[in-house]
């Protein structure tokens, strides 16, 4: 058995200071990938200068560009990365699965239906979540911690293997997003599930930290969290923001096609880095919550530009799940801008969603 999984991003053309770490090569557990571009012809009379933060949070990266007028006071670089550690270490303290006294963990074994009261964050992302499970009859679904941890990708550290029938249909006994319940400050589970946020909760992240940006007056900025984008402003060129939806394939492959943003986020779901391989089969980190297993479909990867990071993680994912001709009719008919590679043939093919277009660079 081996373990596949690549991360690469990459950034160039910046009028910046230097980054505070060294870039990775790879990360072992993200699946959504973009490269940052700022190329063409533009008078650099207009650049502005670029100040960039990395390090790690949720199992992944995270980098941010901030923008700034030349002539604005130079940004305390350290000062800043301390206080967005703070405030990462915060949506950690929430959501995350790895963190035995998290809210979300208290959550999952607190007792069953009682409500509890949780913070604002945490009820946001299980609205969200909600809303997308509606939308996507279940397809989406943060209820799936059961099936997460059976298959090997949760945070009892389980090796990876194919489950037995039996194993499979106990763990399914345990999903259902109609069984978790969210009013206003408070949240219930109506059978003993187990909730995970890890397709949501980065993009929730990148939103969070976004906001404390803009509240702090920097208009200009990408968030950047293990490939979920948030994107505000304009970037160094003073022009929108380039982000490249990378060629499917093991290796850096190149573009397949370039975006040109500014205040939206966007992210991708896709399994072609992030698998195991067991007796020469190949098995997709992404579960389908119907059946419990990992897709399986000709759909590669799926890029979601939304207003949210949050809305565009969980977005992608769910896409991911229902494939390329069921998850394209539920993007057009939510008006949503999507770009599916799926695989042919002859290669791989790019598909866009009606609202997609508008978002393509020139």
């Amino acid at each position: 058995m081996k373990i596949l999984c690549w991360m690469t991003l990459v950034a160039n053309g910046l009028k910046s200071k230097p980054y505070l770490q060294k870039t990775r090569q790879a990360w072992p557990v993200s699946f959504l990938f973009f490269c940052l571009l700022l190329t063409g012809c533009v008078d650099s009379s207009t650049e502005l200068t670029a100040y960039h933060i990395e390090g790690e949070t949720m199992g992944t990266f995270y980098q941010i560009t901030l923008v700034t007028d030349p002539e604005a006071p130079a940004v305390q670089v350290d000062r800043l990365k301390q206080a967005i550690d703070t405030e990462l270490q915060k949506i950690n303290q929430m959501m995350s699965t790895y963190i035995a006294d998290s809210d979300l963990m208290r959550f999952n074994a607190g007792p069953v239906n009682e409500w509890i009261e949780l913070p604002e964050p945490l009820l946001e992302v299980f609205s969200i979540s909600q809303d997308i499970s509606e939308k996507t009859t279940g397809a989406f679904d943060i209820t799936i911690a059961a099936l997460v941890d059976l298959w090997g990708f949760g945070p009892e550290m389980r090796p990876h293997r194919v489950p037995t029938a039996a194993a499979l249909q106990n763990a399914l006994q345990q999903v259902g997003y109609h069984l978790l319940e969210v009013e206003a400050n408070r949240a219930r589970r109506l059978k003993d599930i187990h909730i995970d946020l890890s397709a949501v909760a980065k993009g929730y992240g990148a939103d969070w930290i976004a906001a404390y940006l803009h509240e702090h007056g920097w208009r200009n900025h990408m968030v950047n969290i293990g490939g979920d984008m948030r994107i505000s402003g304009v970037s160094p060129r003073s022009d929108r923001w380039r982000i490249a939806v990378e060629r499917p394939g093991v290796m850096r492959e190149g573009v397949f096609t370039t975006l040109a943003l500014s205040n939206q986020a966007v992210a991708t779901s896709g399994d072609y880095r992030n698998y195991f391989e067991e007796d020469g089969v190949r098995y997709s980190h992404t579960l389908d919550p119907s059946t419990g297993k990992p897709i399986q479909h000709n759909m590669v990867s799926v890029t979601v530009i939304a207003d949210t990071a949050a809305e565009a993680d969980a977005w992608a994912t769910a896409l991911n799940v229902l494939g390329s001709q069921a998850g394209m009719a539920v993007a057009n008919a939510e008006q949503m801008a999507v770009y599916m590679i799926v695989k042919t043939d002859g290669g791989f093919k790019g598909i866009p969603s009606a609202g997609f277009m508008r978002y393509e660079a020139r």
